[in-house]
């Protein structure tokens, strides 16, 4: 199917893949600013944003989706960046056709993902659901991080409870997780349920990797993030403190920082 995509400047393209629940928007805080120095290609993916799907599909179905994208758009060879199950998407593309692509970002993914997320309590809910409605009337208020979101399921999704983050919430996520589809949702949850493993395919990759993962992240843990950079000849791994899976909301200047060091020893063939 034709995905809803968004295309953000000139220069070497970087093929940028949001997580679940996400859409290509939920990725402002990398292609605002890499779109500077590089073509950042943001799709919302089958069953996310504004790519509706009709009927049940199956992950397998997200891989092609993309490869027709970058055909459409004539792109022969490009970076891949991914978020949490873009990460994963990212990491199957580039075991799929390793000639198409020269480098490989991976944000708080792996290819083992392993979770330690607490039970969800009634608590839990009812506080999530005040402190996104008020955050939604009144983004990074702090008196409604203080009364409500600190007791909420956003303290497992951020561990640095800041305006900004909560800003990016309101601004990049609660309209993602809206428009997020049951269809995607049963998607994602049949391939967790066959126990997803891709470690064992890893020796195959040889172009660069940057992983990058929050210590606290209980989604996918630091330590499954680790163990997939460990298994990837050319890799470089940064774990960030106190940060938990939406940590590139948390400490954006960082990761950012980060990213464009990595790029950097790529060489100028990738640069604008």
């Amino acid at each position: 199917m034709n995905l809803n995509t968004e295309i953000k400047g000139l220069g070497y393209p970087i093929l940028c893949l949001h997580g679940h629940p996400g859409s290509g928007r939920s990725l402002s805080v990398f292609t605002n600013h890499l779109s500077q120095h590089y073509q950042t290609i943001a799709p919302d993916l089958r069953g996310y944003g504004k790519s509706r799907s009709k009927g049940d599909f199956q992950m397998e179905d997200h891989l092609t989706d993309l490869e027709s994208l970058l055909d459409r758009l004539k792109v022969e060879r490009c970076l891949l960046l991914g978020w949490s199950l873009g990460g994963i998407l990212a990491l199957e593309l580039a075991l799929r056709n390793p000639q198409r692509y020269d480098g490989l970002i991976l944000i708080a993914a792996a290819a083992r993902p392993r979770g330690n997320h607490p039970p969800i309590s009634w608590q839990d809910l009812v506080f999530s659901g005040v402190a996104g409605i008020i955050n939604g009337i009144k983004p990074g208020w702090q008196w409604n991080i203080e009364t409500f979101g600190v007791r909420s399921l956003f303290r497992y999704l951020i561990s640095q409870q800041t305006p900004l983050a909560y800003q990016y919430i309101a601004s990049d996520g609660v309209l993602a997780y809206l428009q997020t589809s049951k269809a995607a949702e049963r998607a994602l949850y049949r391939a967790l349920r066959s126990g997803y493993n891709r470690l064992d395919a890893l020796h195959q990759l040889t172009l660069p990797c940057l992983v990058l993962a929050g210590a606290n992240d209980v989604h996918i843990t630091a330590a499954s993030s680790e163990e997939t950079a460990q298994a990837i000849k050319q890799c470089q791994w940064r774990c960030y403190p106190n940060t938990a899976h939406l940590f590139p909301w948390e400490v954006p200047d960082q990761v950012l920082k980060d990213i464009d060091t990595w790029l950097k020893t790529l060489g100028n063939n990738y640069s604008h």
